[in-house]
């Protein structure tokens, strides 16, 4: 009896013991493991926010979510700001998320997850908004620009954060833009970027475009292109349809001009007055015809061009040569294609007297050359014969 009575005593003591020393773990595990995390979130402007707190382990103890005001959002399930935008997404003793729908620039801050022990243990979460950049502008070509003026265009974006990055092209082709500003406008910012150019009539019809670059925008920049009007004074060349002119023949002149704006109509004249023959000198827009050459038709022609920025011509001057002119043919086509080629004839008789050229200095190289071995001979000749006559005689 008495040893029974000791048996269980032993056991009831190693029990106690055991017991002690699994809730003295329980304890050590629950005070390390209780306590929020949380992680920081970034999003762009206008989207929605989910806020994460989790502990490990929980004792029934309430998490809660504060903004960065301090103002509580959610005790546990329980909303405690009306705020329409806020919403709880889940909770439960080990998890308490909450979404920020159409998030503003406002929205960012340092938020505050709570777990209420003694003492409470706190998590801090940053929010990020990120700011999208408005569609850019391009400013300072409010009209057509004269050749040689200063022209400065400027492109504008703002309500970015970070502030955006601004590229310019020219036609495709990437340009060097000036210093650019950045302005903080609130929480967001304004960016400007300006090219200066001193234009000519090469950049009439050339495409500037802004760029606007960010990382809430990915792979799809913004982009504004704005096309150059250059005015500038017009430019007269006269191009003739024959080589040479004879009569009988049809005769064009073709009145080339450009300029901005496009001179019209052109003006035609001869010698310095009006058409002598209007029945078989043709006007039809800027071409002059002669329907007919003959030899009154010799002289001068002009043509000129003018816009409200200046006046330009140019002039070609008409020989009508006779029927049977050496070389010539009456089929116009065949005077165009067949008439008489000077630069050929030029470039033979430039062979011709580049070969004779050499074949004399060559020649007179030889000459030279065998008059002064021969020379040269003679001289041994003599002296070999002086040589001679000078031995003695040897008489036996």
């Amino acid at each position: 009896m008495m040893l029974q009575q000791h048996l269980l005593f032993v056991l009831y003591s190693f029990c106690g013991i055991v017991i002690k020393e699994a809730a003295t773990k329980n304890k050590v595990k629950g005070s390390q493991a209780q306590f929020p995390i949380t992680q920081n979130v970034t999003v762009v402007e206008g989207s929605t926010a989910n806020m994460t707190c989790r502990v490990d382990y929980n004792d029934n103890t309430s998490l809660q979510w504060s903004n960065p005001a301090q103002q509580t959002l959610f005790f546990g399930d329980k909303k405690a700001l009306r705020d329409n935008r806020i919403e709880l997404v889940r909770a439960s003793w080990k998890e308490l998320t909450i979404s920020i729908s159409d998030v503003a620039l406002s929205d960012e801050g340092q938020y505050t997850c709570s777990l209420f022990t003694m003492p409470v243990k706190t998590s801090k979460a940053f929010l990020t908004v990120l700011g999208v950049p408005a569609k850019p502008e391009i400013t300072g070509l409010s009209r057509p620009a004269q050749e040689g003026e200063d022209v400065t265009l400027t492109c504008t974006t703002s309500g970015s954060k970070p502030a955006a990055d601004i590229r310019w092209f020219r036609n495709d082709k990437e340009v060097q833009a000036g210093q650019k500003e950045v302005n903080a406008t609130g929480r967001s910012f304004t960016v400007r970027s300006s090219v200066h150019l001193k234009v000519d009539r090469k950049d009439d019809g050339a495409a500037y475009t802004c760029v606007v670059e960010h990382v809430t925008l990915g792979s799809l920049p913004h982009q504004v292109t704005e096309v150059l009007e250059v005015h500038y004074p017009p430019q007269v060349k006269i191009v003739h349809s024959v080589i040479v002119p004879q009569e009988g023949q049809y005769f064009k002149l073709e009145c080339m001009s450009k300029g901005n704006p496009l001179p019209e109509p052109v003006m035609w004249t001869k010698d310095g007055g009006e058409l002598p023959d209007i029945e078989r000198m043709i006007v039809e827009g800027r071409d002059l015809i002669i329907t007919t050459l003959n030899k009154t038709d010799n002289g001068t022609y002009r043509c000129e061009a003018s816009n409200h920025l200046g006046t330009n011509r140019d002039e070609f001057v008409l020989y009508v040569y006779a029927k049977d002119f050496p070389g010539t043919t009456t089929d116009p086509n065949a005077l165009t294609q067949h008439g008489p080629d000077h630069a050929l004839i030029g470039g033979v008789v430039a062979v011709v007297v580049f070969i004779t050229l050499c074949f004399i200095i060559v020649l007179g190289r030889y000459l030279a050359r065998h008059k002064d071995i021969t020379r040269e001979r003679q001289e041994m000749w003599f002296i070999s014969s002086r040589k001679t006559l000078a031995l003695p005689i040897i008489t036996l």
